[in-house]
């Protein structure tokens, strides 16, 4: 299979600091090209090159502006190149110009979560036009897949899911002494550590998540250090939160954003991980990050998170997940039975071997795209045999 992905406009790959989409992209794409030919089509970035070969994978990058000029980068590249099938990641407004051009190339779109088919980012007319140009919608998990249905009826039948992984040999555990050194090296307490990765943004929810540990630390009476590691998109609300930390009197440590080719190393901070997100999150990969990693995994049940997470098995989800009293029992609870963090770590770790390694996304991927060509071909062998035999009828 010869397979062109075509990437959003925003961040390059590899991406630099984060980019959860841009992250899946290259881990499926190398995973993809130990068997087919993958071809990427990012953003230029100053620090990377034009075009680099890894293999059968191979990452081309095009000028990008507010003018339309990245999706005319794009479009130069297809008509130079042959591929058997073209998956559009997270940007639905690409399929409809990408279709026009080349029609009879299968075109999947991979939807990551509903930020571009809601506004402001996308009217529902112009969303409904891409998602149903395309021959099969992917979508992260059951939740999104049902999501995208309720909200476009007419595209349900041509949504499959499949679910992120995780590259599970540089997220892994690591031995307490490890652990310790890690602290050491950012200047952190022994105390027990509450870790938090993600965008710094309203939707996150990172006020329950510190109200949570100032009421722990009261129930358990028992010092917690906070790690939130991300950016903020407005510096006003980094202020904010910061000003929130020192209202609590929290002991928190802000990393700012962490390149992804160090995060790994961050989660081995943490004695617990929090995911306390208020709004729909389509898939959350920073779960199964922190379940690779071994640690413990709290997080809202929400979205795509309660496909990930069983809880009390692979981790502790939290039903009434806008309030910060459920989160602060979980912290609680993981810091009063260490036997019980132990056990939902190992659990979260296997899950993550079992189910969320990126071979079996790609696996899931070559089946379904398997079967989009091969419909392809089957049409094409159909219409070469009716017309072979309509100039027979013809000359005969």
């Amino acid at each position: 299979m010869r397979l062109l992905i075509v990437a959003p406009e925003q961040i390059p790959i590899p991406p630099l600091l984060g980019g959860s989409v841009e992250i899946c992209i290259l881990g499926i794409a190398r995973e993809l090209a130990v068997q087919h030919d993958v071809t990427i089509i990012s953003r230029q970035h100053r620090r990377y090159p034009r075009r680099t070969v890894e293999g059968r994978l191979t990452i081309i990058r095009v000028p990008t502006g507010p003018d339309g000029r990245y999706l005319r980068g794009v479009k130069r590249e297809l008509k130079k190149h042959t591929f058997d099938l073209i998956q559009v990641d997270n940007r639905p407004r690409f399929v409809v110009p990408i279709k026009r051009l080349f029609p009879d190339i299968p075109v999947s779109l991979f939807m990551h979560s509903l930020t571009y088919v809601s506004k402001p980012y996308a009217k529902p007319q112009a969303a409904e036009s891409g998602l149903r140009r395309a021959d099969v919608i992917v979508a992260n998990s059951t939740s999104l897949q049902s999501e995208l249905a309720r909200r476009f009826p007419a595209i349900q039948n041509h949504i499959r899911m499949v679910w992120l992984g995780v590259d599970t040999t540089r997220f892994r555990p690591v031995e307490i002494a490890a652990r310790m050194e890690e602290r050491r090296r950012y200047g952190l307490r022994s105390a027990f550590t509450v870790l938090f990765t993600g965008r710094l943004i309203p939707r996150k929810g990172i006020p329950v998540l510190m109200r949570a540990v100032r009421q722990a630390s009261r129930q358990t009476r028992r010092p917690i250090q906070l790690v939130i590691a991300g950016g903020a998109q407005r510096a006003a609300y980094g202020a904010a939160l910061r000003k929130l930390a020192k209202k609590l009197r929290l002991t928190v440590r802000f990393l700012g954003t962490v390149p992804h080719a160090r995060i790994h190393r961050v989660y081995r901070l943490a004695d617990c991980f929090v995911c306390p997100s208020q709004g729909h999150e389509a898939f959350g990969l920073v779960n199964v990050e922190a379940m690779a990693s071994g640690i413990p995994v709290i997080a809202a049940n929400n979205g795509g998170i309660k496909e990930v997470i069983q809880d009390g098995t692979s981790g502790l989800l939290v039903k009434s997940y806008r309030s910060s009293h459920e989160y602060a029992a979980a912290i609680a609870s993981l810091m009063q039975s260490p036997e019980i963090a132990r056990e939902l770590a190992e659990q979260g770790r296997l899950a993550a071997l079992e189910r969320f390694g990126w071979s079996e996304t790609a696996a899931k991927l070559t089946e379904v795209y398997g079967g989009l060509i091969a419909v392809k071909e089957e049409r094409w062998m159909s219409w070469a045999s009716e017309t072979t035999e309509d100039i027979s009828q013809a000359n005969g």
